[in-house]
């Protein structure tokens, strides 16, 4: 019993001290803007106003920004859970010259760091005449050498007899990969998808290189630009920073039974 009542409270603890900044972020948009940053400290304001969150609402490019970052990110997770679960079943199941040498190479890139190709990934995108579309912020990250070995490692649990016995029954590898394949995919499906939708809508410094049209602007290059041209409304600025967590908040809300189900299959538990 004490026991448990000890973790119970090492977990509080740790709760509390994880969702702090976040909480400290929701509060301070209801402060105004000289009592954000002033001193002593204080974390609840003197005088709560809702006007910060009224404000950045209205704001037309705050609402596209959300709205442009949201339909990008869902597009881009679907287009990497496509890519990645199609190459992660070839690698599985499939038997094919250089097999071996291929996976090795596909595996290698996820030591490169994402700053090393920086350069040379903008210069491919300019020649392609890709800048200041959204095709720009989807494309190049589709491909993820570490959410293909995510799913390959869980294609290879799956049961060879049923293959075997669609084989038998006349089904094509598309067929087998659609109708057996992906259906049991879920769970690990919904990890690999909150982690593609996460590194969308958290990116920064590849959509203030390739994104210059205000119209695109992604939700943290408009939360920096609000900082560097309006920086004593401070009040406002949190309070887009809590808007703009909302989302994601709700993602984990809605899936967390089946993140925990996905970290259980993986067998990372």
């Amino acid at each position: 019993m004490l026991q448990k009542a000890v973790l119970a409270t090492i977990a509080g603890v740790v709760t509390l001290l994880a969702l702090f900044p976040l909480l400290w972020v929701f509060i301070a948009g209801f402060k105004e803007r000289t009592e954000v940053l002033a001193t002593p400290f204080r974390f609840f304001p003197k005088k709560w106003l809702i006007t910060n969150y009224t404000d950045i609402l209205s704001d037309p490019l705050f609402q596209k920004s959300m709205l442009t970052t949201f339909g990008g990110a869902i597009l881009f997770t679907v287009l990497s859970l496509f890519v990645n679960a199609t190459a992660a079943y070839v690698f599985a199941r499939l038997e094919f010259r250089f097999k071996g040498f291929l996976w090795v190479y596909v595996i290698m890139t996820m030591f490169i760091p994402g700053m090393a190709i920086l350069l040379t990934s903008f210069i491919i995108v300019d020649k392609m005449g890709m800048l200041d579309t959204l095709a720009v912020l989807v494309l190049p990250g589709a491909a993820s050498a570490g959410h293909m070995f995510f799913i390959r490692q869980f294609y290879l649990n799956i049961p060879l007899a049923l293959e075997e016995a669609a084989l038998i029954d006349g089904a094509g590898r598309i067929r087998i990969f659609t109708s057996i394949f992906l259906p049991m995919s879920f769970p690990v499906f919904v990890i690999v998808g909150i982690g593609s939708y996460l590194g969308y809508w958290n990116s920064f410094v590849w959509p203030t290189m390739t994104i210059t049209n205000p119209d695109l602007f992604q939700i943290m290059q408009y939360l920096y630009s609000f900082r560097s041209e309006r920086a004593s409304e401070m009040g406002m600025l949190m309070a887009g920073s809590a808007l703009s967590a909302l989302p994601t908040i709700i993602l984990f809300l809605i899936f967390q039974r089946y993140i925990i189900s996905g970290i259980k299959i993986s067998g990372l538990k």
